[in-house]
């Protein structure tokens, strides 16, 4: 099973970063998780991703599962939690 109990910090990050006016900053914050699972970060912002900035512009955070879409504008820890459970039964490699 994976371990997801970080994945609350994660949700309370996003809730409150909806919460409150979003200010661009010079430096990026910095999330860290720790985690069995590839995590890729797409920075939307940059010149070669400029088709995801004209998509997700207004719905950040976006997560995509395996090239799917899963969730925006915040997580959902139980539908995550299902989908990487999912993920691992079907893993013939755990």
């Amino acid at each position: 099973m994976f371990h997801l109990r970080p994945l609350h910090r994660i949700k309370m990050l996003a809730s409150q970063a909806t919460k409150k006016h979003y200010t661009p900053r010079k430096e990026k914050p910095l999330l860290t998780l720790f985690t069995k699972f590839v995590l890729e970060q797409v920075d939307i912002t940059l010149p070669e991703n400029t088709a995801w900035y004209d998509r997700y512009k207004h719905d950040i955070p976006v997560f995509h599962l395996n090239g799917q879409f899963l969730m925006m504008h915040r997580v959902n820890i139980k539908k995550l939690e299902r989908y990487l459970s999912k993920l691992e039964q079907e893993d013939p490699f755990k």
